[in-house]
């Protein structure tokens, strides 16, 4: 049995909530990755789990869950059948796609008390 805010994906009890309250501030325009979503909510390496909260929301929410992409600029929702709805919320915000993608660089939001963010990319 799981505590309240928790469920069976959760990595840590309150990841659920901490997910959810970084999307809901997420700015219009501006996007976060599943796993830049995981380490602000203090489970770094956790962004399938992340994704999971997230597909938890599909049928109805206030919440931005479009503004969540992965980390190569792409949208992750085709295979459940909400890519292309995702695309076009986004490209209505004036975030813009090319190839698929959009530029991380210039769309990627971090929360201003987050003072080491972003950190440097890997490749």
């Amino acid at each position: 049995m799981t505590s309240p805010g928790t469920t069976s994906t959760d990595p840590t009890p309150g990841f659920r909530e901490r997910v959810l309250a970084l999307v809901a501030r997420i700015p219009e325009g501006r996007v976060m990755t599943y796993g830049q979503l995981a380490l602000l909510a203090g489970n770094p390496g956790a962004a399938r789990q992340a994704g999971f909260v997230l597909n938890s929301l599909m049928g109805g929410s206030d919440l931005p869950w479009q503004r969540v992409i992965n980390a190569q600029g792409r949208v992750s929702t085709h295979k459940v059948g909400f890519g292309d709805m995702q695309e076009r919320l986004l490209m209505a915000e004036g975030v813009a796609f090319e190839h698929g993608r959009c530029d991380l660089s210039r769309v990627q939001w971090w929360p201003d008390e987050e003072r080491a963010a972003p950190p440097a990319p890997l490749l």
